[in-house]
């Protein structure tokens, strides 16, 4: 995966215009195009008008490196603001829900972890084609493919990776008896159902035969781990989710896109870290391509990463192979959906066309985890 922003670059300096029709200014304009618009200006002027949020005309730019749901920076005179909304469908069933990760960053608003603030909720489709939700700009950092020159240097790079253990050790600490984060899942039979969900997920959504990735499935579920505490479950937390101050001292601002959080087994996010962060000693794939920064030297590699964590948070690592092959398994199934959009016509962006060797090379990679002693 490319990222679209310099590295170290703020978000508005992203120069990456949408694609044609992608934003249009109405809903006749959208009504009479065969694809539909991402985004439709003059409707969520309106709607941003009745929640007070800005002023006058309408800038929409995309940003961020995912390719799930869609992110687009909104310009109104001298504010911004960041809007959020599922890609086209067909979609997973329960997939690309925005409103309840809305509902995840209210609700982890004010704890132990950074996450932006969540401005607006939209679940009348009418308005841009989607449900949405606006949050604020985070003004920092998004660290992709190198780091920027304020932390160039091993001692920074290694303070920024310190940074991304101890969020989610913080994460991970957070209080799920009680309150609405209670509500956020059933912590107990997590990953059983994580191996059937995906599992049902690959069947639904396969475009073609991987004999690998099936020998995978059988292979996960034959060796389920036992689960500890339950805790808040990210799902795709790593580096290229992070947005960082611009300047050092380095800290967190915020931590991005939580659509896959559950109450489940906290070394489901350890497995996917580290199974997922590219080093040098390592073959790229189409995830550890998103942040190859973490490449660079004083970057602490997954080892660090892992020991760290267990001194922390006191945790029993000694599985956690189980958790990386669930981690590279799952990423697979998860963008095998996103080709079988792209083949359909419902995807534009020719990053997708790479899932085609992509899929089949996580799920050979996730194999290999499984095979090996470590």
């Amino acid at each position: 995966m490319r990222s679209p922003l310099q590295p170290g670059a703020d978000i508005a300096d992203d120069d990456r215009a949408p694609h044609a029709f992608e934003v249009v200014d109405t809903a006749e304009e959208a009504a009479s195009l065969e694809l539909a618009p991402l985004l439709v200006r003059e409707p969520l002027r309106r709607f941003l008008d009745e929640c007070g949020l800005g002023d006058g005309e309408l800038e929409a730019r995309r940003v961020g490196d995912g390719h799930s749901n869609v992110t687009y920076l909104i310009r109104r005179g001298d504010e911004r603001f960041v809007v959020r909304r599922p890609p086209r469908p067909p979609l997973p069933p329960s997939a690309h829900d925005v409103l309840r990760e809305a509902r995840i960053l209210r609700a982890l608003a004010g704890r132990e972890v950074a996450v932006p603030a969540v401005l607006a909720t939209c679940d009348d489709e009418s308005v841009i084609g989607a449900p949405f939700y606006v949050m604020e700009y985070l003004d920092g950092i998004v660290l992709t493919a190198a780091t920027p020159p304020a932390f160039a240097t091993p001692e920074h790079r290694h303070r920024l990776g310190e940074l991304v253990v101890s969020e989610l050790v913080a994460l991970h600490s957070i209080d799920v008896e009680t309150g609405p984060l209670s509500e956020l899942g059933r912590p107990t039979g997590y990953l059983e159902r994580q191996v059937r969900r995906f599992a049902q997920l690959w069947e639904r959504g396969r475009t073609r035969e991987l004999a690998v990735l099936d020998r995978v499935t059988a292979w996960l579920g034959e060796h389920l781990p036992h689960s500890g505490r339950p805790a808040v479950v990210h799902g795709d937390y790593r580096i290229g989710n992070m947005i960082f101050a611009a300047q050092p001292p380095a800290r967190v601002l915020g931590i991005l896109d939580w659509e896959m959080a559950t109450l489940g087994d906290p070394l489901a996010d350890l497995g996917y870290l580290t199974a997922h962060m590219a080093q040098a000693q390592r073959p790229a794939n189409v995830i550890r391509d998103l942040q190859p920064v973490t490449r660079e030297p004083g970057f602490p590699d997954a080892a660090w990463m892992t020991d760290r964590y267990a001194e922390l948070t006191g945790a029993d690592v000694s599985e956690l192979r189980w958790y990386r092959v669930l981690a590279i398994w799952k990423s697979a199934v998860f963008l095998e959906q996103s080709y079988q959009r792209f083949l359909s016509g419902n995807e534009l962006d020719p990053w997708f066309a790479e899932l085609g060797a992509g899929v089949p090379d996580l799920a050979e990679q996730a194999w290999e985890e499984a095979q090996s002693r470590s």
